[in-house]
């Protein structure tokens, strides 16, 4: 009797259709109808800044007697799977340029998590991480978000100038990258507006509108405008860009000065010339407040405000305000410089 009441199992049902099967000794029976081996994660989306270091969690229940657990980056627009790490519970294979800065955390025996240290840009997106385990192979999937900063940009030739590849360029020339649109979605939740249409990183266009009206696509609900998916290289449009937190930080340095002399005023102080995207990171994440208007990289003249007021603009939102594109050797101000000190 005591030997049959020993090999009793009892069952605890779970949500999402699964189940465990619990002997009397603890042990967790695997082959139970419905077992899974991964736990569904706390949180599907990750938040971060670029510069930190983030843990993708995925954690095994019990370990199967020969598996591999593979880390991939899910790409829609690249049929090529992206292996970032694959390893076997005791070793581990690195095999992208993101493995560089990617490592198992090893909290414990089940831990299979991925750490990514140094964040960058371009590492937001979606993450895979796949059990494989013969014929019954598991995944789970995570968000990997950025917190950061949309802007609009245009360079100095004006409105409408930039076709697709154009657009990623320059957005990488202001320490950005284009944006995508639940970043554009959430920076029009936070107020951006712009009445020009911009690439986004997946190749449509689109522009925020907070107060509609007749130049900016009419007296309809405010929201997101859309052109769709537009030609690459023979349509033109403006850029949404997206940056992310700074590893050093920005400063101004009083003018006044042409543009010339400002980015020789910068490297004086060890320094260079600020780009947009850094001018917008310090506005966002080290609160610059500065009611001068300063040369940037791409001689552009701007500046940052977090308390509005009247001599400062005049506007009734925060934000980084533009001059635009004033004659580089006639036109003086001062300027705003970065530096990793």
């Amino acid at each position: 009797m005591r030997r049959l009441v020993a090999l009793l199992s009892f069952y605890l049902s779970f949500p999402h259709g699964e189940f465990r099967i619990y002997r009397m000794d603890g042990s967790i029976q695997a082959d139970a109808p419905g077992f899974r081996y991964l736990l569904d994660p706390i949180h599907e989306v990750i938040h971060t800044k670029r510069g930190d270091n983030v843990t993708l969690p995925c954690v095994l229940r019990t370990r199967p007697k020969s598996y591999k657990v593979k880390w991939t980056k899910i790409n829609h627009a690249d049929p090529l799977e992206n292996i970032i790490l694959i390893t076997n519970g005791y070793r581990h294979k690195n095999y992208n340029q993101l493995s560089r800065r990617s490592y198992l955390r090893r909290g414990h025996r089940h831990d299979a998590s991925m750490v990514i240290t140094n964040v960058t840009l371009e590492d937001e997106g979606r993450y895979r991480c796949q059990l494989v385990n013969g014929l019954e192979d598991e995944s789970l999937s995570l968000t990997l978000r950025l917190d950061g900063v949309v802007f609009p940009y245009q360079p100095s030739q004006g409105r409408y100038k930039l076709n697709y590849y154009e657009a990623l360029l320059a957005c990488e020339q202001q320490d950005a990258r284009l944006a995508t649109y639940p970043q554009l979605y959430q920076a029009w939740t936070e107020g951006l507006e712009w009445c020009n249409a911009g690439w986004l990183l997946d190749g449509t266009v689109h522009y925020p509108i907070i107060v509609p009206r007749e130049p900016c696509g009419g007296n309809i609900l405010p929201g997101i405008r859309t052109y769709g998916t537009k030609d690459k290289v023979k349509d033109t449009f403006d850029a949404f860009c997206f940056t992310s937190a700074l590893k050093g930080h920005v400063y101004f340095s009083m003018g006044p000065m042409n543009y010339t002399e400002a980015v020789q005023r910068c490297r004086s102080q060890g320094a260079a010339i600020a780009k947009v995207g850094q001018l917008y990171a310090a506005w966002m994440f080290a609160r610059l407040d500065r009611c001068d208007g300063g040369w940037l990289a791409d001689a552009s003249v701007r500046l940052p405000i977090i308390i509005p007021r009247d001599r400062c603009g005049g506007y009734p939102d925060p934000g980084v305000r533009t001059f635009g594109f004033p004659n580089k050797e006639h036109r003086k101000y001062g300027v705003y410089c970065y530096t990793l000190k």
